[in-house]
């Protein structure tokens, strides 16, 4: 059996769910999005990410066509339909049935779409070796084009930096914004570990404000190991102690090789395992 998908206002079989071709998520990328995990049946932080969503889609704006509430409820319904007890969610909003040209506002009918499946973005065994990582060329978004921190649709900017980053033989590829500090990788938060101190660069230099990285720096926090948001340049991230990637889809993993260059002693380090461990267990109290 297909997956039940919501489309619009209700659950459809996986073959039904569709928009049109001439909605403008589909012709121009318009839309925004979450990817939302599922542990043990709970929707894993599910307000933070909604508002996060509402928030992208007032920048762009782009009208939601149900309030928060009940998007909510859609989202539980979905996951339910499903029988997810481990997994994800994709929650699209699109911009609507429009004609050949750019103006979004003569655009109707926009979409709300959920999935709920199963992922696994990087094998276990990944999660103990730690992953090889690239500088890219392609620079994250400037803040006066579409802002950073808005999940839009049209993702080409990391796209291209994970051509980049494959063609490289890497993981994950590190973006640098338009004045050369870290911004994130492509599709996670960047944090190093240096003399004890957990650092990652603020939204303002091009991170998204990941959920999973607001986890972790209270997490860590709680645990009495100092964190701070800064600019970081390319000579930081090679001379870190420790470095990891924090994501939905890839949660926290080490980092043990950039451009080459080992990270600290080569393997996952102490305080990433710890703070890996930390955040299952509040995943999955």
């Amino acid at each position: 059996m297909g997956l039940k998908i919501w489309l619009g206002d209700g659950l459809v079989d996986q073959q039904d769910a569709a928009i049109s071709v001439f909605d403008h998520s589909f012709l121009y990328g318009d839309g925004v999005f979450e990817g939302i995990r599922v542990y043990s049946g709970n929707i894993f932080e599910h307000r933070a990410h909604l508002v996060r969503l509402y928030e992208s889609a007032k920048v762009l704006c782009l009208p939601v066509p149900m309030d928060i509430d009940e998007m909510t409820a859609a989202v539980e319904q979905t996951v339910r339909a499903n029988n997810i007890a481990d997994g994800y969610i994709r929650l699209i909003i699109s911009r609507g049935i429009g004609d050949l040209g750019l103006d979004p506002f003569l655009c109707k009918d926009g979409k709300v779409v959920i999935i709920a499946d199963n992922v696994q973005l990087y094998p276990e065994a990944l999660y103990q070796k730690g992953i090889k990582v690239a500088s890219v060329s392609s620079v994250r978004n400037h803040p006066l084009s579409c802002p950073p921190q808005v999940k839009s649709l049209n993702y080409l900017n990391n796209i291209m930096a994970k051509i980049e980053a494959n063609q490289a033989g890497a993981a994950e590829g590190i973006m640098y914004n338009h004045l050369g500090f870290v911004a994130e990788a492509t599709a996670d938060n960047i944090f190093i570990i240096k003399n004890g101190v957990v650092c990652t660069p603020p939204t303002q230099a091009g991170a998204l404000d990941g959920i999973i990285r607001r986890v972790v720096m209270e997490l860590a926090e709680k645990e009495n190991i100092k964190v701070v948001e800064k600019d970081l340049t390319r000579f930081d991230l090679y001379v870190a102690d420790e470095m990891f990637l924090t994501g939905t889809g890839a949660e926290v993993i080490g980092v043990v090789e950039m451009d080459g260059r080992a990270i600290g002693d080569g393997v996952p380090g102490a305080i990433t395992h710890q703070l890996r461990d930390l955040f299952f267990s509040y995943a999955r109290p």
